[in-house]
């Protein structure tokens, strides 16, 4: 007979270990507070986003995730678009970044190329031309909308895999075997905890000798006025090249970082870095702002996304957009420079978390890892 699991949270790191542990002949039931994810998992960019990540494991991580987001995309019937991304530059320091970029991605042949603005101009949409120097195009990133993707994989799961959802329960208590629901429990073998930025309620000890704190940040969401436009790629401004790991590796990133320092501090501050994603609909997510803690307050500060704004127009072209919506939204991050949680808690229970914003690119990649180490 199989195994049996618990999986205690259907956000992106939920799914991704109900579906890695059904194939590992796990019988899988997905517990899940609410009556849909509500939390990070559907607040985000839809980014899928390698680029990001530092060559080795947590590369290979990524593009890993990113094919099983493509087959699960084209068997569960969801949207998805292998748009790539581009990251421009509006300044000699930001170009000499992407150049070095450029050298160095291709070294370890990631699919990077070097645009100029008139290739950039006839090729994408809705870039700002003005003081445009180039840009560094990557193939690999892919967008979805997470709104409609976490809501369709537990369907997916349970007609592949016969994974059981259990909606709108609380485990309020978990022990070795079982995973207590008020004053009623369910049994498994093993109990896979993945609660995401409510650390708190199971294990509240466990987590607080841990290095880990949240993430708060601000996104928006436009319209263009203009029928079926779109913009061809995920478009990046250059203070993304200061929030990622993987760009470490150019020679002259101090230099740009003491550049942002001097004359964007003010989003320094704030760890504002703008990018855009468009899903199907042709919506704009536009964001964000990091700000960490572990309490925070409930409301959004018209000033950040003022900032946001502000320096969107910098790298787009954003005249007929329209403001449709705008949300926080809230994510665990380790604080001592680990990209992950795993641990037994206790006999046959297992916390996974801690993926910080990058859980929509690494949490496939990351559930089939640990789920060996489980079997």
């Amino acid at each position: 007979m199989n195994k049996s699991a618990i999986v205690i949270g259907a956000g992106i790191v939920g799914l991704a270990m109900a579906r890695a542990l059904s194939l590992n002949d796990y019988r899988v039931t997905v517990i899940e507070r609410s009556g849909h994810a509500v939390g990070a998992s559907v607040r985000n960019f839809g980014m899928i986003w390698p680029i990001g990540q530092p060559d080795g494991k947590m590369y290979d991580r990524a593009i890993r995730s990113r094919s099983i987001w493509k087959e699960i995309a084209e068997k569960g019937g969801f949207w998805h678009d292998e748009c790539g991304s581009i990251h421009l530059a509006y300044n000699a320091d930001e170009w000499q970044v992407l150049q070095e970029l450029q050298d160095e991605f291709t070294k370890n042949e990631r699919p990077v190329r070097l645009m100029s603005p008139k290739e950039i101009g006839e090729k994408i949409n809705g870039v700002n031309p003005a003081n445009l120097i180039g840009g560094l195009y990557s193939a690999t990133e892919m967008i979805i909308d997470p709104r409609e993707a976490i809501a369709s994989i537990p369907s997916y799961l349970s007609e592949k895999f016969g994974v059981h959802f259990i909606w709108n329960k609380n485990v309020n208590s978990v022990e070795e075997s079982k995973a207590w629901i008020g004053n009623e429990f369910i049994m498994a073998d093993i109990i896979c905890i993945c609660s995401g930025a409510d650390f708190e309620s199971l294990y509240p000890s466990i987590f607080s000798e841990l290095k880990i704190a949240k993430c708060k940040l601000q996104m928006m969401r436009f319209i263009s006025e203009n029928s079926g436009f779109r913009i061809g790629t995920a478009l990046c401004g250059g203070l993304s090249l200061i929030h990622y790991e993987s760009f470490k590796v150019a020679p002259s990133l101090p230099a740009l970082i003491r550049k942002y320092e001097n004359e964007l501090s003010e989003y320094l501050q704030s760890g504002i870095h703008v990018m855009v994603s468009q899903n199907e609909r042709g919506e704009l997510t536009v964001g964000d702002s990091h700000e960490y803690g572990l309490t925070f307050s409930p409301f959004d500060e018209a000033k950040i996304n003022k900032l946001i704004s502000d320096y969107l127009k910098t790298f787009a072209i954003t005249d007929n957009w329209n403001l449709v919506q705008s949300w926080h939204g809230m994510y665990p991050k380790m604080t001592n420079g680990e990209t992950d949680v795993f641990l037994r808690a206790d006999e046959g229970v297992y916390i996974i978390n801690g993926l910080g914003g990058a859980g929509m690119t690494l949490s496939f990649g990351f559930a089939e890892e640990v789920t060996k180490t489980i079997s």
